[in-house]
């Protein structure tokens, strides 16, 4: 991974981190802007009026748990980035291939892995407490 992929995750971080400090109207606003959207042309995508998404925006009224996955389609956000106020947790994607791969193995195999993911964990935060 180069800097400028590096770069580009930190300003990602950074965006939806300002965006856990605002309303849910504001932040379906602003992620609509940063997408480049008018409230019509979002309006018309996810197939409601377009006075429906201003009162959203203005928080006078809240979406169906539908219309909400379908702003985040829209949107190309999780629905969580929309709805709650911190930041959405992302699993970097070498560790995600291989969380898929140990929920492939078998019940003692995973087992097994935990007990050394654990056993890290405690370590790291036994070295942390040191530290202190």
């Amino acid at each position: 991974m180069g800097p400028a992929a590096g770069s580009e995750g930190r300003t990602l971080l950074a965006d939806v981190t300002d965006l856990c400090a605002m309303s849910f109207g504001t932040r379906l606003a602003t992620l609509r802007k940063q997408r480049g959207l008018t409230q019509p042309a979002l309006a018309e995508t996810i197939g409601i009026h377009v006075s429906q998404l201003r009162r959203y925006e203005a928080g006078t009224s809240q979406p169906t748990l539908d219309v909400l996955r379908r702003l985040a389609l829209a949107l190309t956000v999780s629905a969580d980035v929309l709805i709650f106020d911190e930041p959405e947790r992302t699993i970097p994607d070498n560790i995600a291939h291989q969380l898929d791969a140990i929920g492939q193995l078998d019940p003692e195999e995973q087992a097994s892995i935990r007990g050394l993911i654990e056993g890290a964990l405690l370590r790291h935060q036994a070295r942390r407490l040191a530290a202190s």
